[in-house]
Protein backbone atom coordinates (compact mmCIF):
# COMPACT_ATOMS: atom_id res chain seq x y z
CA UNK A 1 0.00 0.00 0.00
CA UNK A 2 1.46 3.67 -0.73
CA UNK A 3 1.95 5.67 2.21
CA UNK A 4 0.04 9.17 2.67
CA UNK A 5 2.18 12.58 2.07
CA UNK A 6 2.51 14.92 4.85
CA UNK A 7 4.07 18.00 3.14
CA UNK A 8 5.51 20.71 6.09
CA UNK A 9 7.31 23.47 6.57
CA UNK A 10 5.17 25.02 4.29
CA UNK A 11 5.18 28.92 4.10
CA UNK A 12 3.34 30.13 0.68
CA UNK A 13 -0.28 29.36 -0.22
CA UNK A 14 0.72 28.47 -3.39
CA UNK A 15 3.06 25.98 -2.18
CA UNK A 16 0.69 24.29 0.10
CA UNK A 17 -2.22 24.34 -3.52
CA UNK A 18 0.48 22.60 -5.31
CA UNK A 19 0.64 19.56 -2.26
CA UNK A 20 -2.82 19.53 -2.64
CA UNK A 21 -3.00 19.07 -6.15
CA UNK A 22 -0.95 16.38 -6.36
CA UNK A 23 -2.00 14.22 -3.69
CA UNK A 24 -0.57 15.49 0.20
CA UNK A 25 -3.17 13.74 2.66
CA UNK A 26 -1.47 16.81 4.94
CA UNK A 27 -0.27 20.08 4.83
CA UNK A 28 2.16 21.01 7.87
CA UNK A 29 2.82 24.86 8.85
CA UNK A 30 5.23 25.37 12.11
CA UNK A 31 5.15 27.22 15.24
CA UNK A 32 8.48 26.55 16.95
CA UNK A 33 10.46 29.90 16.94
CA UNK A 34 13.51 28.51 16.58
CA UNK A 35 12.73 27.16 13.00
CA UNK A 36 13.48 29.48 10.18
CA UNK A 37 9.83 27.94 8.69
CA UNK A 38 8.08 29.56 11.70
CA UNK A 39 4.77 31.10 11.23
CA UNK A 40 2.70 33.51 13.01
CA UNK A 41 -1.10 32.57 13.40
CA UNK A 42 -2.18 34.91 10.60
CA UNK A 43 0.19 33.93 8.12
CA UNK A 44 -0.16 29.93 9.13
CA UNK A 45 -4.17 30.66 8.00
CA UNK A 46 -3.15 31.96 5.06
CA UNK A 47 -0.49 29.36 3.80
CA UNK A 48 -3.42 26.43 5.32
CA UNK A 49 -6.31 28.22 3.46
CA UNK A 50 -5.94 26.18 -0.18
CA UNK A 51 -6.44 23.07 2.01
CA UNK A 52 -9.85 21.24 1.36
CA UNK A 53 -12.44 19.62 4.21
CA UNK A 54 -10.17 15.83 3.22
CA UNK A 55 -6.63 17.48 3.70
CA UNK A 56 -5.37 17.54 7.20
CA UNK A 57 -3.85 20.52 8.30
CA UNK A 58 -1.16 20.22 11.01
CA UNK A 59 0.26 22.52 13.55
CA UNK A 60 4.29 21.71 14.57
CA UNK A 61 5.15 22.20 18.39
CA UNK A 62 7.58 22.24 20.92
CA UNK A 63 6.99 22.11 24.07
CA UNK A 64 4.28 24.74 23.51
CA UNK A 65 1.88 25.51 26.24
CA UNK A 66 -1.70 23.87 25.93
CA UNK A 67 -3.20 27.52 25.73
CA UNK A 68 -0.95 28.66 22.83
CA UNK A 69 -1.72 25.00 20.76
CA UNK A 70 -5.86 25.62 21.74
CA UNK A 71 -5.55 29.43 20.11
CA UNK A 72 -3.68 28.10 17.00
CA UNK A 73 -6.12 25.36 16.74
CA UNK A 74 -9.06 27.80 16.49
CA UNK A 75 -7.00 30.59 14.36
CA UNK A 76 -5.93 28.08 11.89
CA UNK A 77 -8.67 25.69 11.73
CA UNK A 78 -5.97 22.91 12.62
CA UNK A 79 -7.42 18.98 12.71
CA UNK A 80 -4.08 17.51 13.64
CA UNK A 81 -1.50 18.63 16.77
CA UNK A 82 2.32 17.46 16.14
CA UNK A 83 5.02 17.58 19.07
CA UNK A 84 8.18 17.78 18.61
CA UNK A 85 9.74 18.79 22.46
CA UNK A 86 9.81 17.20 25.26
CA UNK A 87 5.87 16.84 25.98
CA UNK A 88 5.36 13.35 27.68
CA UNK A 89 2.05 11.51 27.32
CA UNK A 90 -0.07 12.78 29.29
CA UNK A 91 0.59 16.43 27.58
CA UNK A 92 -0.15 14.78 24.30
CA UNK A 93 -3.61 13.07 25.97
CA UNK A 94 -4.55 16.58 27.25
CA UNK A 95 -3.94 18.20 24.09
CA UNK A 96 -6.06 15.53 22.00
CA UNK A 97 -8.68 15.80 24.72
CA UNK A 98 -8.97 19.72 24.76
CA UNK A 99 -8.45 20.64 20.97
CA UNK A 100 -10.27 17.86 19.73
CA UNK A 101 -7.74 17.48 17.38
CA UNK A 102 -5.47 14.07 16.19
CA UNK A 103 -2.18 14.01 17.21
CA UNK A 104 1.27 13.15 16.00
CA UNK A 105 4.18 12.84 18.66
CA UNK A 106 7.55 13.01 17.25
CA UNK A 107 10.28 11.20 18.09
CA UNK A 108 14.33 11.68 17.25
CA UNK A 109 16.18 8.57 16.33
CA UNK A 110 19.43 8.33 17.47
CA UNK A 111 19.91 4.45 18.13
CA UNK A 112 17.53 1.62 18.50
CA UNK A 113 16.97 2.85 22.01
CA UNK A 114 15.25 5.56 20.40
CA UNK A 115 11.82 3.40 19.40
CA UNK A 116 11.63 1.98 22.91
CA UNK A 117 9.43 5.14 23.42
CA UNK A 118 6.97 4.35 21.09
CA UNK A 119 4.95 2.41 23.08
CA UNK A 120 5.30 5.06 26.12
CA UNK A 121 2.40 6.93 23.82
CA UNK A 122 -1.25 6.62 23.33
CA UNK A 123 -1.10 9.46 20.36
CA UNK A 124 -2.94 9.22 17.23
CA UNK A 125 0.33 8.91 15.52
CA UNK A 126 4.44 8.76 15.93
CA UNK A 127 6.73 10.74 13.70
CA UNK A 128 10.20 9.24 13.38
CA UNK A 129 12.85 12.05 12.86
CA UNK A 130 16.47 12.10 12.42
CA UNK A 131 18.17 13.20 15.98
CA UNK A 132 20.64 15.38 15.63
CA UNK A 133 21.77 17.36 19.08
CA UNK A 134 20.63 21.28 18.78
CA UNK A 135 18.24 20.70 15.82
CA UNK A 136 14.16 19.40 15.95
CA UNK A 137 13.87 18.65 12.26
CA UNK A 138 14.16 19.71 9.11
CA UNK A 139 18.41 18.45 9.40
CA UNK A 140 17.79 16.95 6.16
CA UNK A 141 19.51 14.21 7.26
CA UNK A 142 18.51 10.62 7.07
CA UNK A 143 18.72 7.84 10.01
CA UNK A 144 19.03 4.08 9.44
CA UNK A 145 15.62 2.72 8.36
CA UNK A 146 16.40 -0.35 9.55
CA UNK A 147 16.00 0.79 12.89
CA UNK A 148 12.13 1.86 12.12
CA UNK A 149 11.89 -1.37 9.99
CA UNK A 150 12.17 -3.43 13.46
CA UNK A 151 8.89 -2.00 14.66
CA UNK A 152 6.19 -4.17 14.26
CA UNK A 153 4.03 -4.38 10.81
CA UNK A 154 0.63 -3.65 12.38
CA UNK A 155 2.54 -0.33 14.11
CA UNK A 156 3.86 0.62 11.01
CA UNK A 157 1.22 0.42 8.53
CA UNK A 158 -1.01 2.43 10.95
CA UNK A 159 0.67 4.64 13.05
CA UNK A 160 4.27 5.66 12.20
CA UNK A 161 5.14 8.59 10.17
CA UNK A 162 8.20 8.55 8.52
CA UNK A 163 10.58 11.48 8.31
CA UNK A 164 14.46 13.09 8.23
CA UNK A 165 16.09 13.74 5.39
CA UNK A 166 13.41 12.12 2.60
CA UNK A 167 13.78 13.21 -0.93
CA UNK A 168 12.38 12.47 -4.16
CA UNK A 169 15.82 10.19 -4.63
CA UNK A 170 15.51 8.12 -1.79
CA UNK A 171 11.51 7.98 -1.13
CA UNK A 172 10.94 4.78 -3.06
CA UNK A 173 13.60 3.12 -0.99
CA UNK A 174 12.35 4.46 2.55
CA UNK A 175 9.05 3.61 1.68
CA UNK A 176 10.03 0.15 0.79
CA UNK A 177 12.47 -0.49 3.90
CA UNK A 178 9.98 0.87 6.23
CA UNK A 179 6.48 0.45 4.83
CA UNK A 180 5.15 3.60 6.96
CA UNK A 181 1.50 4.67 7.00
CA UNK A 182 3.28 7.90 5.70
CA UNK A 183 6.07 10.34 5.08
CA UNK A 184 6.93 13.56 6.25
CA UNK A 185 8.88 15.29 3.27
CA UNK A 186 9.76 19.27 4.25
CA UNK A 187 13.72 20.20 3.64
CA UNK A 188 14.07 17.27 0.88
CA UNK A 189 11.72 19.42 -1.49
CA UNK A 190 12.81 23.16 -1.15
CA UNK A 191 14.83 25.45 -3.09
CA UNK A 192 15.55 27.66 0.14
CA UNK A 193 14.33 27.21 3.64
CA UNK A 194 10.43 27.38 3.48
CA UNK A 195 10.48 27.94 -0.19
CA UNK A 196 9.17 24.73 -1.95
CA UNK A 197 10.30 23.18 -5.63
CA UNK A 198 7.54 22.87 -7.76
CA UNK A 199 9.52 20.26 -9.88
CA UNK A 200 11.17 18.40 -6.70
CA UNK A 201 7.61 18.15 -5.58
CA UNK A 202 6.68 17.31 -8.37
CA UNK A 203 9.27 14.41 -8.60
CA UNK A 204 8.32 13.46 -5.03
CA UNK A 205 4.62 12.46 -5.86
CA UNK A 206 6.16 10.69 -9.20
CA UNK A 207 8.26 8.77 -6.59
CA UNK A 208 5.55 7.80 -4.66
CA UNK A 209 3.27 6.29 -7.46
CA UNK A 210 0.76 9.39 -7.82
CA UNK A 211 1.70 10.53 -11.29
Amino acid sequence: MKPKVKICGLTRPGDAALAVEQGAWALGVIFAPESPRCLDLARAAEVLAPAPEAVERVGVFVNASVNEIEAAVAGCGLTVVQLHGEEDNGLCLQVGRRTGCAVIKALRVAGPGSLEHVVRFDTDFILLDTYRSGSRGGTGETFDWELAALLPAEVRSSRIILSGGLTPGNLSEAITVVEPMAVDVSSGIEATPGMKSREKMELLFKAIGRD
